[in-house]
């Protein structure tokens, strides 16, 4: 069945089932549209109703097995299709260097030289899915116009004949994959006249000839005997799963490269017990011949393949397990890990619901779930002792997989589920098992009973392992970003205490880096009879960085507590840094407040100068004396100096994070953060703060903390 996009999530189509489309017409389309722009490979996707997931319909030019991880995707996928169909327009990756950098997972699972192209099959009214298709790494880096627009206009079609289906209810039958005529009959078929198959017979070296799932459709003698079988059980079989030995993933890398880059590769392979061969493959858009040769000059031997498997479950496998690697390491925090699941990991397997498990204290914690018509369905699962006999627990517990085909057979072995159905009717409990110790638990649901075969439960446990990996990491980060931000919580002022005349207002922001915790600091001391202000930065980004930090805070408050003037409270908490024997600096900047004189005091200790705002808007950089870092020369002094704050004036102190950037001079970074200041009008403070720090707030990456404390004197009543 087709599904529909029109901007609200699809519910499940008609259960009407209208007349078939009267001949294969995805098939069909997608020759055609390959057939006018040259294209070696592609594929249909049709939207799945009911859910957000493009399910691939057909594929033509390459084994369905090199498209596995991606035959289910997620809407919100990071691959070239999915994005087609949120954008609606044509993506293009240019070659192999472009897909590393806008689609790494794609690149780990197929590191080859190809261009590729996917478009949304789109009309006014909804997406019906996508289209992509392949070419050759020689293809010119920038799609021509005249393919960009048969590509468009074969899309625009065949999307227009899905939405009149859709409309008159005519269902979409099952396709065959096109360009995959199986085996040849024999050599006469193949090669044509009779003295062609009597030259290729007199060659020294054998040839095959390979369909694309890799079925040999001919042999010539010597090939056969290269191969070491007769040339009669040869054909029609897969090549790895005759010649046990050929079953090698070093072997397959090579024969995916061929095809998909249509550029011609080679390998050499050990025949046991010590006959080493050379197979060199020329690919074409419908097969691979294969020249095989004795090899020379090989004195290392490579380990043999690792028996007889069936090599299309067994690729299928290894590309889900990459392609779910490559994803995992992008995962930093728990609800990453749970998003990804859901995202793409649940669709790819046919999950309709998901939910992750941990244990803490003994107890059930659901860490995230996704898909859930009622959400306490699994909430009511936290906080259950990890010896309640539910099937989740008892994975937790004991670390063993449990897989259900039906409501029956769960209930059968938990009866309790009676009395708390979840809408499902299988289920697949996967215990995640890191370092040798239990993480958690991931719950797959699926909508319809399920008889889970053998390679399933492998693939499923295979994954298990892999996203219990990114989750112990994931709680550890969780942790620790915790542990920062209630210690960087602690160290800073939970607000500013109110100053008689004068409005403050602070904003800060921790490098991305590292624990996401550093030195800068700032704070209001309302002391009397004159109060006082300071904004610090120390060296470094980590809990030394902060624990200092939490020590200089102390010990201003102290010395501007007990009546200590400006430079005095500077030389005062100088020689503390040395006493304590910190082999970190800090950069410091004291004044002490004047209303009724409308005066300022400060004191700097290598800290960048601060911006003073006068009523009419003009912005004045004070170049104040100072002195040098805190904790650098125990005999420093740190000269004053008493600037004008009269009522309407703002007075902006801040780190070097707010100034500094890569390849910016510091003095002009300073003046175009005074440009800004100026040209903020008489907003709010808040609002004005916000205007200062807005780019950097919104940054993904910081490469330094940034504070900011913002001043102004209020008019006399």
């Amino acid at each position: 069945m087709v599904a529909v996009s029109d901007g609200q999530r699809p519910g499940r189509p008609s259960t009407a089932v209208g007349a078939p489309v009267g001949h294969p017409l995805l098939s069909v389309s997608l020759t055609a549209m390959m057939d006018a722009v040259g294209a070696h490979s592609g594929a249909v996707y049709l939207r799945v109703a009911g859910e957000p997931v493009l399910e691939m319909a057909v594929v033509a030019g390459l084994p369905r097995s090199f498209a596995a991880p991606w035959e289910r995707v997620g809407l919100s996928a990071p691959i070239p299709v999915a994005e087609a169909v949120r954008e609606r327009r044509l993506v293009w990756v240019g070659g192999e260097e472009d897909m590393a950098r806008r689609y790494p997972r794609v690149a780990v699972v197929l590191p080859y030289p190809f261009a590729l192209a996917a478009l949304p099959l789109a009309t006014g009214t909804g997406v019906y899915g996508a289209v992509y298709v392949t070419w050759p790494g020689s293809h010119p880096r920038e799609l021509p116009d005249e393919e960009r627009h048969a590509l468009e206009s074969a899309c625009a079609r065949l999307a227009r004949r899905l939405e009149r289906a859709a409309e008159r209810n005519r269902r979409l039958p099952p396709e065959n994959d096109p360009l995959d005529t199986g085996a040849l009959g024999g050599a006469a078929d193949a090669l044509g006249p009779v003295e062609a198959v009597r030259m290729v017979a007199r060659l020294p070296y054998g040839l095959c000839s390979l369909d694309l799932s890799g079925r040999v459709g001919f042999v010539n003698a010597a090939g056969a005997e290269m191969l070491g079988l007769p040339a009669d059980d040869l054909l029609g079989t897969q090549l790895r799963a005759s010649v046990p030995w050929l079953d090698d993933p070093v072997y397959e890398e090579r024969y995916r490269a061929a095809l998909l880059s249509q550029v011609a590769t080679s390998f050499v392979a050990l025949r046991p017990p010590s006959d080493w061969l050379s197979f060199r493959l020329y690919p074409s858009t419908n097969g691979l011949s294969l020249r095989i040769s004795r090899a020379r000059g090989v004195s290392q031997p490579r380990p043999a393949g690792r028996g007889q498997e069936d090599a299309p479950g067994r690729l299928v496998s290894m590309s889900q397990a990459l392609s779910l690697a490559g994803a995992l390491t992008e995962t930093v925090s728990v609800q990453d890990v749970v998003r990804l699941v859901a995202d793409e990991i649940a669709p790819a397997v046919g999950s309709r619901a998901l939910a992750l498990l941990g244990a803490r204290a003994g107890r059930l914690r659901v860490l995230g779930h996704h898909g859930y018509p009622d959400p306490r369905v699994v909430e009511r699962f936290d906080g259950m002792p990890l010896t309640a006999p539910t099937p989740g627990a008892h994975a937790v517990r004991n670390g063993v997989p449990g897989f259900f085909d039906s409501r029956r057979q769960l209930e059968h072995l938990y009866p309790a589920r009676h009395a708390t159905p979840d809408g499902f009717a299988a289920w697949a409990f996967l215990p995640l098992i890191a370092s040798g110790r239990p993480v958690g638990a991931c719950v797959l649901a699926y909508a319809e009973p399920r008889a889970f075969s053998t390679h399933e439960r492998a693939v499923l446990t295979s994954m298990a392992g892999l996203i219990a990996q990114a989750l112990d990491r994931a709680l550890l980060y969780d942790v620790k970003h915790q542990l920062a931000h209630g210690l960087q919580a602690a160290l800073l002022p939970p607000s500013l205490p109110p100053l008689p005349g004068i409005e403050a207002t602070a904003r800060y922001l921790p490098a991305t880096r590292g624990m996401e915790i550093g030195g800068d600091f700032y704070d209001l001391v309302p002391s009397r009879p004159l109060p006082a202000a300071v904004i610090g930065d120390v060296q470094g980004h980590n809990v030394t960085a902060a624990g200092l930090m939490g020590q200089i805070r102390t010990a201003v408050r102290a010395y501007t507590t007990v009546g200590q003037e400006p430079a005095e409270v500077m030389r005062s908490t100088n020689r503390l840094l040395i006493d304590l024997g910190a082999e970190l600096f800090a950069s410091c900047l004291y004044l002490r407040l004047d209303r009724e004189r409308g005066r300022a005091v400060m004191a700097r200790a290598g800290h960048p100068p601060p911006l003073l705002r006068r009523r009419d808007g003009r912005v004045r950089v004070l170049d104040l004396a100072g002195g040098p870092l805190l904790g650098i020369d125990a005999e420093a002094t740190y000269a004053t100096t008493e600037v004008d704050l009269s009522p309407g004036c703002v007075l902006a102190l801040y780190t070097d994070g707010l100034i500094e950037s890569p390849g910016v001079d510091i003095e002009d970074a300073v003046a175009e953060l005074g440009r800004r200041l100026g040209e903020a009008g008489d907003r709010s403070l808040g609002e004005l703060a916000d205007r200062l720090v807005g780019h950097f707030a919104t940054a993904e990456e910081r490469i330094d903390d940034v504070a900011l404390l913002l001043l102004r004197s209020r008019p006399r009543d």
